[in-house]
């Protein structure tokens, strides 16, 4: 597994604008007490807001380019694990990605806000979907198992499989309150 790394967090640009100093969003649970300064706990706590909603979260709403430049938006189920976002769909997102791997991903609030930009990757093999269908099958009580090339459930559906690492994450809360900004490394 290849963890996600730890996000840099920093005001956004809101209409036009940076958004004004103040608080930022947290996005992880965990506070990092071996550093020796206070902003520095600050930054690492920056993730817990986020992190939390984001593994919560039942549905997920995502959004592909058409070829012909049109969007495409779609909810679908899935789970937010260590190294990203994993989902599978059947739909016209999976054309989309094929052409243009570029993906948002976001949460169904508008209140409580987080948008993922960043770009999906198929996935194939039994060994590298082991921890996403452990943790999907677990959250929906669904049986989806791999298959040659990608996913499919007793039904019959079966689709590709993505892990989703973002490049950039907004969110706010309620009222804008604390607009953050979290870049990852690339």
């Amino acid at each position: 597994m290849d963890a996600l790394p730890t996000p840099t967090a920093a005001p956004p640009v809101l209409f036009g604008a940076p958004a004004p100093p103040g608080d930022l969003l947290p996005w992880a649970w965990a506070w990092a007490w071996a550093w020796a300064w206070a902003w520095a706990w600050a930054w690492a706590w920056a993730w817990a807001w986020a992190q939390q909603r984001l593994i919560a979260a039942r549905n997920y709403w995502i959004a592909t380019t058409r070829q012909d430049g049109r969007p495409h938006s779609r909810p679908v189920w899935g789970v937010w694990l260590a190294d990203g976002f994993w989902f599978s769909t059947g739909s016209l997102a999976r054309r989309n990605l094929a052409a243009n791997p570029q993906i948002t991903v976001h949460l169904g609030s508008g209140d409580q806000v987080l948008i993922v930009e960043a770009i999906a990757a198929a996935v194939t093999g039994a060994e590298k979907l082991q921890r996403f269908l452990a943790a999907y099958n677990a959250k929906y009580d669904w049986d989806m198992v791999a298959i040659d090339d990608g996913v499919a459930d007793s039904s019959g559906s079966a689709g590709p499989a993505y892990r989703v690492r973002p490049r950039v994450v907004f969110g706010w809360d309620t009222g804008m309150r604390a607009p953050t900004r979290w870049s990852f490394a690339t």
